[in-house]
This record gives C-alpha cells, sequence and structure tokens, in this order.
C-alpha cells in the first residue's frame, strides 16, 4: 500500500542522516476515502491522499514557525499490515478522510519518492500566507480557507530519493 506522510523540511532534514522519519499520521487510499470520492481510479484516489497529507503538512508549518515555509510529504509502499485506520475518525469529516496509522517509522530508503513546494516566489508566499491561515480555516473562516485553497491551488513537485540531500540544501 502506498501511503503519504506529511512533514517539514526541518523534520525530514533531521531524519535525513539516520534515513529514518518517525511518522505522526499518514494518509492512504481508504475504504472511506474510497467511498467519499466515487472512484474506482486509484491514480486519482491517490492524488486525494496526497493533498490531504499535503494540507497535514500545512498544518505541521503552523506548528513550527522555525520551519521553512514549504509544504513536503513522503511517498513510501508499506505493507497492509504495517497500516491501521486513524482510531475513531475515518468517517467524521471530509478532512479526516484517508488519515492512518503507521505500524512503525518510515525508512528513507524505502520511500517511493518525496513532493514539496516549489521555491517560485509567488508559491512561498501563498504557502505562507496559507500557514498563517489554517488555523481559521480549520475554524470555519470562508476567508481564511479562500487562502488555505491558494496554497493548495499549487501542486507538489516529485523529488526522487536520491534528490533529498538537494532537496534540503
Amino acid at each position: 500500500m502506498r501511503v503519504y506522510v506529511p512533514t517539514t523540511l526541518k523534520d525530514l532534514s533531521a531524519a535525513h542522516p539516520g534515513g529514518v522519519l518517525e511518522p505522526g499520521t499518514a494518509y492512504a487510499v481508504t475504504p472511506a476515502l474510497r467511498e467519499w470520492y466515487v472512484s474506482d481510479d486509484l491514480e486519482e484516489l491517490e492524488y486525494a491522499a496526497l493533498n490531504r497529507a499535503a494540507l497535514s503538512s500545512l498544518r505541521m508549518l503552523a506548528a513550527d514557525p522555525q520551519a521553512p515555509r514549504r509544504r513536503v510529504v513522503v511517498a513510501v509502499e508499506v505493507a497492509d499490515s504495517a497500516v491501521s485506520p486513524f482510531p475513531g475518525d475515518e468517517y467524521q469529516d471530509q478532512a479526516t478522510l484517508g488519515r492512518v496509522v503507521l505500524a512503525g517509522p518510515v525508512r528513507l530508503a524505502k520511500a517511493a519518492a518525496v513532493h514539496a513546494d516549489d521555491t517560485d516566489p509567488d508559491v512561498l508566499a501563498d504557502v505562507a500566507a496559507a500557514v498563517a491561515a489554517v488555523a481559521a480555516a480549520d475554524a470555519g473562516d470562508q476567508d481564511a480557507q479562500f487562502t488555505v485553497d491558494g496554497a493548495e491551488d499549487h501542486e507538489l513537485l516529485w523529488f526522487a530519493t536520491q534528490e533529498i540531500a538537494a532537496l534540503l540544501g
């Protein structure tokens, strides 16, 4: 199963030397995500899980003022047995669809790819604005949600695991 682990550049940098990222939560194609999207297209469903992980990365950035303002998601293949539903929230709301718990740490050598925001100044400005607005958006503020959606309009770039050092540089 492919899972998408949200993180930050700061946390990825700390994990890179040892090659192990300690995940909090991750996102995957779960039955609830499938049901909500009413789709059998695995690529489309994985893209939805990736976007949910990117939003989670945005929340991580909001919690860490020292982290560079770029969303980061590590995509990794794990055994189905290493994934379990996040307790109690699988069907609570759209924002939690696809959230899962991993049985252990993510080995960066096993990652399929790393996805991160571009360094384009417009992208960075939109992400920084979204970081400042995400708490208000989560509380229901429509203007703040518009700002968060502005960051979500930017596609994350794909990086091979061999490019992690350059991404961090």
